[in-house]
């Protein structure tokens, strides 16, 4: 079972893309971030004529989370527990949660697409946000493992954050910046902590995963590595053959982030009955 996960930037700016990409390289799985549309707004159909079902949870035309899978999902959670809630406070007083997470399982296999809140600058009421959404599915995660330790698990998605130095083009570039600072270094730290594995970098996989729009970053290859697929201890030993998508940063109309997707030993019981695509 091939397992991805790609900020796609705007699902109907380029379903065509995202589509053609999962045909192409066969995955049979694909978290989505920033979809940047409603439930009601995603455009489902190109999915189902490609033989994928889809899972979403969008609110407005800001962040959303999604699943593309052709094989059957089940036990889908929208968010987690203690996720913090951010913005202007409702009329009970509690603060509105975004649409950040995203859980399914496909195969006995437990796979979450999260977007991360970015934290925007170190003095913004978004950071001290971000590290206490971090801290909360941290937890979560430690809970789901001591629950379930046999299932594979595995977070994946746009942390937001360049854990190590040479996950930026020029670290000197970023003094003083989110996605950078020691508290977010720790909190994704506290993952690993956890019990979770980089089942990318771990394989010798090297590269960025993120090139921003502006002042010619992808040819200058002035990147960050920043989309992650962490897996637990159950769910790395299944895992093999890693890819950083990168070519998928250049033609027309790219996200502004590439796919990245891992290879899964587990038995699939609709393997023979999967679409046939010329």
């Amino acid at each position: 079972m091939r397992v991805g996960t790609w900020n796609v930037n705007s699902i109907r700016t380029r379903v065509g893309r995202v589509v053609d990409w999962l045909v192409r390289e066969d995955v049979d799985v694909l978290a989505m971030q920033e979809i940047k549309c409603t439930e009601e707004q995603f455009p489902y159909d190109a999915f189902s004529e490609a033989g994928y079902e889809v899972v979403v949870h969008g609110l407005n035309q800001w962040n959303g989370v999604a699943f593309a899978s052709r094989l059957p999902v089940d036990d889908v959670s929208v968010g987690f527990d203690t996720a913090p809630g951010f913005g202007k406070a409702l009329e009970d007083g509690t603060l509105p949660k975004e649409a950040r997470a995203l859980g399914v399982t496909v195969a006995d296999t437990r796979l979450w697409s999260l977007y991360v809140p970015n934290g925007r600058e170190l003095e913004n009421a978004h950071y001290p946000y971000k590290l206490e959404w971090l801290a909360n599915l941290a937890a979560e995660t430690r809970a789901w493992i001591a629950a379930n330790p046999e299932q594979p698990l595995a977070l994946m998605g746009d942390f937001n954050i360049a854990p190590l130095d040479i996950d930026v083009w020029d670290i000197a570039l970023f003094q003083g910046k989110t996605h950078v600072s020691q508290p977010e270094r720790d909190a994704f730290a506290a993952f690993e902590a956890a019990g979770l594995v980089d089942v990318v970098r771990t394989r010798g996989v090297e590269g960025y995963t993120y090139w921003d729009y502006q002042q010619l970053r992808f040819p200058r290859n002035e990147g960050m590595r920043i989309d992650f697929i962490l897996g637990s201890h159950a769910f790395d030993e299944l895992a093999s053959d890693p890819k950083i998508h990168r070519e998928e940063r250049k033609g027309d109309a790219p996200s502004d982030h590439v796919p990245v997707t891992v290879d899964l030993a587990v038995d699939t019981e609709d393997e023979d009955d999967r679409p046939m695509f010329l």
